[in-house]
């Protein structure tokens, strides 16, 4: 399993829009070869912004990897600046492999 996170400092009172860009988006996952499972994440308000994550589940690195060069992963972040105005800086990307696994 690999798991790949984008933490946003979003600016206070754009959380909404925030929401509703990514809600609203055709992320075209669910078609992509190795997708296990996504989740975006709301956080704490501190230091002047709002902390969301995005949690994207992969069945390995190379599937991760696959899908950042691919037709679905240019259209899915197709006008990802036109939004600049909610960041304060950046997306930071992190990603990790599964040392364990425990399941319900």
């Amino acid at each position: 399993m690999y798991l790949t996170m984008n933490r946003f400092r979003v600016r206070p009172g754009q959380e909404a829009a925030f929401e509703a860009v990514w809600t609203g988006r055709d992320s075209h996952l669910p078609q992509v070869a190795g997708f296990k499972a996504f989740h975006l994440m709301k956080g704490p308000l501190k230091d002047g912004y709002r902390l969301y994550a995005s949690h994207t589940m992969w069945e390995s690195e190379a599937a991760f990897i696959a899908w950042t060069r691919s037709e679905a992963f240019r259209s899915a972040h197709r006008g990802a600046g036109a939004h600049a105005e909610m960041y304060l800086g950046p997306p930071e990307l992190e990603a990790f492999e599964a040392v364990q696994s425990i399941g319900a």
